[in-house]
Parts: C-alpha cells; sequence; structure tokens
C-alpha cells in the first residue's frame, strides 16, 4: 500500500511500512524512512509506485483550468476526491485524482483551502477583486521589466522622473518605481546619484548636494513668507561715538561694530556695539517662528540662506553711515589696558564706515603694527585696540586664534543656475592676523562680561561651555577653558544665530528692569538650545560638503593632476593651499604628522564628492608643531 500524504505546505507519496491506526512507518522513493499521522494522509493508492504519482499528476494538472474548476464546482465545502470523480465522471485513477488536487492547490484565489484535501470556491465578488489584483500585479510587473530597461540604456521613463528627488533622499521602497530604480542601479552597478546623472535627472552634482540639504532643512523651500519687519523703538537714547565695524568683503548680516572714546585722565572707553534686532522681534511673534525655525543662518561658497527675512536684517545691521538699535558694551580702560570698569546700554549708534578685511590688511597686519602705519581711517583706533586685545589675551592666558592656522575664502564667478559655467577662487587666509585677533578678543569680552552679567542678576542665558576638553551648550554659567574665561555666552551675532537672538531678549529685560521673556528651567529655552546645536552642527557638515564640491572643481578647473600634502595621522592628509582632508590608503605607514608627501590625483567623483589620490613620493619635512597646530583646525 501506498499514501499520499501532506508535509510542510507540500504534498509527498511513499510506501506504506507500517500502519498503527494514528500514525503510519513510511518510506520514501529516497529510501528515508519517516513517521507521519494518519490525519495527514489524502489518499491510499496501491499503483503507481510512489516516486511516479505525483510525475504523472504533474502534467495532468497543468491542463486543468482553474476558471473552468471554478464554474463547475457548486458552493458549500467539498473534498478533492469527491470532486475529481464528478470531474471526471467516473472513479479516478490515483494520478488523476492526485492532478486535481495540485490544480486545486495551485489556484487559491479560486478556492479556499478549509483543512486536509478540503475547499469551498471563492465567492464571485472576492474571486473578481483577486483577479483584478492579480492583473494589476501582472501589469506592474511588466512595467518595472520596461522601466529597469530603459534605466539601463541610461533613459529616463517619466514615472521615475517625478520622483527622482524621493528615490534620492528618502525611497518609498513599497512603489515599484522605487523598486525598478534599485534593481537598476544594482544591475548597472552604479549609486543612485550617479545613475540619476547619467539619465539626466540631475543637473549637477552640485544641485544634487543642494538639494538633498533643502529636502532635509528645508522641505518647504527657503522662501519666507510675507512679515512685516518692525521699527526699533523711538526712544532710544543717541551715542556719541565714531564706530565702525570690521568684516570680509561678502559679510551683509553686520552684527557687530567697535568705538574708541579717550576719556582724559582716566583712560580710554571702548564700546562693543551689537545689533539689536531684539528691541523690535518680539518673543512669540510671527518673525520669532520663522527665527526658530532656522536657528543660524547657512553659509556655502557663493551664497546663503538666511535665518531673517532681507528686509529685516536690512533694517538691523549695522551698514556704514546708517543709525542703528545696538546693545553696547562699553568698558573703562586705564593706561596699563586693563578693565576698570565696564557699563551696558541701549541705544542708537552712528556707524561711521563698514570695515573690509582685503582693504585694511594690505597696510595693518603682523608686518605693520610695530611700525608707523599710513594716514588712514580709525587707523589709531585700530591699533589701540590691536594693543588691548593683546594684553586681553595675556589676561586669558589662552590664544585667541591658533596660529599658522589658514582660512579659506571662496569666490564663485558666474550664475548658480548653471554651476557647471561657474568657476571658483580659493584664497588662503593666514588665521590671527592683528584683525582676527582684535575682533575675536573683544567679542569674548563682551560674551563674557553678558553672560556673567544674566548669571549675577540669575537671569537664564545659553552659554558655551567647555570642561574636560569638551565643548557644548549649558544653562550653566560654567568656564570655557578653551578660552580662559569663567563663563562665555553667544550674545555677539543676533542676526545670525537664534541662541544669540535669546541671549539678546534676555539682556535687554536685565537692562529694563523686567521679566525676562524665559524662566530659568523654561521648557522652551532647553528645547530651543538643543535643536540649535542639532541644526548648527548639519548647516556645518551642509558648509563643509559644499567647500568640498567646489575644492574640487578648483582641482578640475586648474587641471591639477599632482599636488603636496602634509601628513596628519596615518593615512590621513591634508592638501596644500585647500581646505581638503582626505584619506590615501597608498600611503607609507610609518610616517609622522608633519611629513610633507606628494600626491598624485587619481579620479575626482563630484557626485560623492570624493577625491582619490594616490602617493608618489615624500618632500621635506614640514616643523611638527606647526602640523599638529594645524590638526586642530
Amino acid at each position: 500500500m501506498n499514501v499520499l500524504f501532506e508535509e510542510d505546505g507540500g504534498f509527498k507519496a511513499g510506501a506504506v511500512m507500517a500502519d498503527n491506526d494514528s500514525s503510519l512507518q513510511i518510506e520514501m522513493p529516497s529510501g528515508k524512512r519517516s513517521k507521519i499521522k494518519a490525519a495527514t494522509v489524502l489518499l491510499r493508492f496501491d499503483k503507481p509506485a510512489p516516486a511516479a504519482l505525483l510525475e504523472q499528476a504533474a502534467p495532468l494538472a497543468e491542463g486543468i483550468e482553474a476558471d473552468f474548476l471554478w464554474e463547475c464546482v457548486s458552493d458549500g465545502e467539498f473534498s478533492f476526491l469527491d470532486f475529481a470523480r464528478d470531474y471526471y465522471g467516473r472513479e479516478p485513477a490515483p494520478g488523476e485524482a492526485t492532478a486535481v488536487l495540485l490544480a486545486l492547490h495551485a489556484a487559491p484565489v479560486y478556492f479556499h483551502r478549509k483543512g486536509k484535501g478540503r475547499f469551498r470556491k471563492a465567492p464571485a465578488d472576492i474571486l473578481a477583486a483577486a483577479l483584478a489584483n492579480l492583473e494589476k500585479k501582472r501589469q506592474q510587473t511588466l512595467a518595472i521589466e520596461g522601466w529597469i530597461a530603459e534605466l539601463k540604456d541610461f533613459r529616463l521613463p517619466p514615472e521615475i522622473a517625478a520622483l527622482s528627488d524621493a528615490l534620492l533622499y528618502a525611497p518609498d521602497r513599497n512603489r515599484p518605481e522605487t523598486k525598478a530604480f534599485e534593481a537598476a542601479c544594482a544591475a548597472t552597478g552604479l549609486t543612485a546619484a550617479q545613475l540619476l546623472f547619467r539619465c539626466g535627472a540631475v543637473k549637477s552634482a552640485y544641485h544634487l548636494h543642494y538639494r538633498r540639504f533643502l529636502h532635509e532643512q528645508f522641505p518647504k523651500g527657503v522662501g519666507f513668507p510675507v512679515v512685516e519687519s518692525p521699527a526699533a523703538p523711538a526712544d532710544l537714547a543717541r551715542a556719541d561715538v565714531r564706530a565702525f565695524s570690521i568684516d570680509d568683503a561678502h559679510t551683509t548680516e553686520i552684527d557687530d561694530a567697535l568705538s574708541v572714546v579717550e576719556l582724559p585722565g582716566v583712560g580710554t572707553r571702548i564700546g562693543i556695539h551689537i545689533a539689536a534686532p531684539g528691541l523690535a522681534i518680539e518673543h512669540g511673534s510671527p518673525l520669532d517662528g520663522i527665527a526658530r525655525a532656522r536657528l543660524s543662518t547657512v553659509y556655502m561658497p557663493g551664497n546663503k540662506i538666511t535665518m531673517l527675512p532681507d528686509a529685516v536684517v536690512q533694517n538691523y545691521t549695522l551698514a556704514g553711515g546708517v543709525d542703528c538699535p545696538a546693545v553696547s558694551l562699553y568698558l573703562t580702560v586705564n593706561e596699563a589696558l586693563e578693565i576698570v570698569g565696564h557699563e551696558s546700554r541701549l541705544e542708537i549708534v552712528h556707524i561711521a564706515a563698514n570695515l573690509r578685511h582685503h582693504e585694511i590688511e594690505p597696510w595693518f597686519n603682523e608686518d605693520t603694527v610695530d611700525g608707523p602705519l599710513p594716514d588712514r581711517p580709525f587707523k589709531d583706533e585700530l591699533l589701540y585696540l590691536w594693543h588691548f586685545a593683546n594684553a586681553c589675551e595675556g589676561r586669558r592666558g589662552k590664544p585667541s586664534a591658533i596660529q599658522g592656522v589658514h582660512d579659506y575664502n571662496f569666490a564663485i564667478v558666474g550664475d548658480l543656475a548653471d554651476p557647471e559655467a561657474c568657476t571658483v577662487e580659493i584664497v588662503e587666509r593666514k588665521r590671527g592676523s592683528p584683525l582676527d585677533k582684535l575682533v575675536a578678543e573683544l567679542m569674548i569680552v563682551a560674551n563674557s562680561i553678558w553672560g556673567g552679567l544674566l548669571a549675577e542678576k540669575n537671569i537664564a542665558c545659553l552659554y558655551r561651555a567647555q570642561t574636560q576638553g569638551k565643548a557644548r551648550m549649558t544653562t550653566s554659567p560654567l568656564p570655557h577653558e578653551g578660552l580662559g574665561v569663567p563663563q562665555y555666552a553667544w550674545m555677539t551675532s543676533p542676526l545670525r544665530r537664534y541662541c544669540d537672538l535669546i541671549n539678546q531678549w534676555q539682556l535687554i529685560a536685565c537692562l529694563r528692569g523686567e521679566a525676562p521673556p524665559f524662566a530659568r528651567k523654561s521648557a522652551e529655552l532647553f528645547g530651543a538650545m538643543r535643536d540649535f546645536e542639532q541644526t548648527y552642527a548639519a548647516y556645518g557638515d551642509f558648509q563643509r560638503v559644499m567647500e568640498r564640491y567646489w575644492c574640487l572643481r578648483w582641482l578640475q578647473q586648474h587641471g591639477i593632476t599632482e599636488i603636496d600634502a602634509t601628513v596628519r595621522r596615518e593615512q590621513l592628509v591634508k592638501l596644500d593651499h585647500l581646505p581638503l582632508l582626505l584619506r590615501v590608503p597608498s600611503l607609507p605607514a610609518d610616517l609622522a604628522p608633519g611629513q610633507r608627501v606628494h600626491l598624485a590625483v587619481a579620479e575626482i567623483d563630484l557626485l560623492a564628492p570624493e577625491l582619490s589620490c594616490r602617493f608618489v613620493g615624500l618632500l621635506g619635512e614640514q616643523d611638527l608643531a606647526e602640523a599638529l597646530e594645524e590638526e586642530e583646525q
């Protein structure tokens, strides 16, 4: 005796070795013996042999049409064996009965299983819906195959083109378009960005990086809603000073200016004047909502996305020749360049001039400050502030800028609507110049004194602390060990950073004797601090990506095939005259930091953006201490 039985969702046949009512010992055609439950047996037969049964039944089942079976069978539950008798009009042979079983089992859309060998025909409406779904899937499969074929030929189907941003930045893997696109990427060996670029969906690598950033940080676009730009208070006192700012040529959000007034018999009064949008923008207003959402101005070579609308920036930037509202810190400085007193005021300050680095540094630099300076506007003030900055740096015991490190100014020539047609100029500028130190030291003084004032008055404030080498934001007035000050609050860039605007609101309330907008343990304040840190870091990462992209464009633009570099550590090097760090796997393993190397440019991938270089040889050694200082950049 042989049996057909069901096991693990499939049908098998074997010879009965022993029949024990509830179980059977069987031998499979392979010779393997096993024990099965009697309830799993669907059919008992003498002939054919177990191995031949399914071989005979399979081709017979393929010839049975499921829709015909569905028409033939009556409503209600039925056994496959009873239906086989009706189908053949006689007692079916074992192979024929098995063929009907296989046909029923292979058509779950038409027949629903109700137990071992038992079925029920699907209701007409359910069958119609299931068949429609199967047809939809069939058509979808055909569409996916067509899309894959087009993409492999680097032609872009309209359905894929409409989802290009989503495919790049947030693919929905349940969509057939995504399945086709990812299959095409696997078939071509290309990344999503590379494939879309080859198909023309990405106009340029620049747009790829920019669109990714907008998708992540500005999904609704970078435009501002229509809001009224509030005017400054009309009752502010007017300062009797001749103030000036110091910025690079591209700065439009001018947050800080300086002034110097002699005090006969006392010394000098130094004024640090900070733009005061906090005098007009109210906490909780629509403008506050805009600034709270953006949290900072986004910088990138050739472009920026401001935190505040242009009209607001223009109303409160410390523009030359304009009377501007400001929060001023006046330092009384004796002849030994020591701060013997300070006073803070809300006032109108006339900005006499906006000095620019490229105009001042040719005659005011580390080589000229110790000799006679040319007769230029503000030369006396600049020289005095330079000496004062050195005194402040000495008292702190920390440098305001890492010596030997360079800044890099990018100038993009052309219209960024067509970045491929643009050229890039990169100017290397040594950090720590007299102008750098002058501005940095005075801002450190202001941020430290104002942070201390709010701490003394027990008013909440966002501080920048550094302890045990780790810098972080906090609401506690902790020391900033890197700067050597007891507390440090960002307050000098309220047009560009939301945390500075918050602190300015708190400072204004303090100076007016009013209740501050944020209480000391305000959940809103903590939330703003957390969001600012995360967003500011993301903006910084994006700026570095764009600078890297333009560095690679610069290499292409100048046809650079070989370049010198300095080893930072292990396989990491910094390229000469560019803010570009990269790993060179072919670099010898025993090179020390500071070693100079010569590299060959192997490959530039603007879409990544990545640069591959190959080690060529060694150059003369560079001073190790200088290389280690550059590591801090």
